[in-house]
């Protein structure tokens, strides 16, 4: 197969060198030149325009959020207009399920397929083809595609033949994630105040109860309080609450805590706090306690 990848940030420009290592022709292309360079020296051959994927087999997109997908493929000369009659679009960013419809019914319209396959793991993830990958679109497009995700991830989970299913798994996720950090911040805020040492009341947790990755890395950056360089950028954590939020109110689903985690990262926001990993919501409840942070 021939495949293209667009969209070299930290979580991209992993999973694309993975793609390189598969073996198979990769064209990549970034909006920031210089992002593609470390590919290119992989083997990797550097588009130019959107018009160098006119004859790739599979093209991935991992893009920061809505706007940019909707930019890149359906504005003026995009995406769609380049792809040829039965060439895939795999969608690996962490988009609305409204626009991740519109995408699969623009596509259909061109001949073309569409796949959703929002990741879950951080950028060393990435890198390390260790992510889990949340898959939703035609059975048979998908067996296609699967020794490429197996390059790029440890487990790809089938969720539906809609790709906006997949899409709305992937939100759910991120707002697991994300509460998981406020009530690892609170719990964390609770016992230093009460004179315990949140160092060791985390490796007491992830020794027992919740000896399980998430909190351990979570944990840890918020009891170092090592928030930058960020992994996965408060903003984005943002984006998502909100994302997560329409999809909920779409489908006549109550989310208080969804509400709560969306005020936590606007108060980050206006903290300054943008520049800092999405974990920094963590650091709030400390802050509220009066603890130094």
């Amino acid at each position: 197969m021939k495949i293209g990848f667009i969209g070299l940030g930290q979580m991209g420009s992993g999973m694309a060198a993975r793609l390189q290592a598969s073996g198979q022709p990769l064209t990549v292309f970034n909006r920031s030149p210089e992002k593609m360079q470390g590919l290119i020296d992989l083997g990797a051959k550097a588009a130019q325009s959107l018009g160098d994927f006119a004859d790739a087999d599979v093209i991935f997109t991992m893009l920061a959020d809505d706007h940019a997908v909707n930019a890149l493929v359906m504005g003026e000369d995009g995406l769609l207009a380049q792809m040829r009659p039965g060439a895939v679009h795999v969608s690996c960013s962490t988009i609305s399920v409204a626009l991740s419809a519109q995408l699969t019914e623009a596509h259909t319209r061109a001949g073309q397929e569409y796949v959703a396959a929002p990741v879950f793991g951080r950028p060393d993830a990435a890198a390390a083809g260790k992510l889990y990958l949340a898959v939703a679109g035609k059975p048979a497009t998908i067996e296609r595609l699967q020794p490429l995700f197996a390059h790029m991830g440890q487990h790809s989970f089938v969720v539906a033949e809609m790709p906006e299913k997949a899409n709305l798994v992937k939100l759910s996720g991120n707002f697991l994630i994300a509460a998981v950090i406020e009530s690892l911040g609170e719990a964390m805020a609770l016992v230093e105040k009460g004179g315990v040492d949140r160092h060791a009341y985390l490796e007491l947790l992830t020794s027992s109860l919740f000896n399980v990755p998430l909190y351990k890395n979570y944990g840890g950056l918020i009891a170092d309080r090592k928030f930058t360089p960020p992994g996965f950028a408060a903003p984005l954590g943002q984006k998502d609450m909100r994302l997560v939020q329409a999809a909920a109110e779409n489908l006549n689903v109550p989310l208080p805590l969804a509400s709560l985690l969306h005020d936590r990262f606007i108060r980050l926001a206006a903290e300054g706090g943008a520049s800092r990993d999405w974990s920094a919501i963590g650091i709030l409840a400390a802050q509220d306690a009066g603890l130094s942070s």
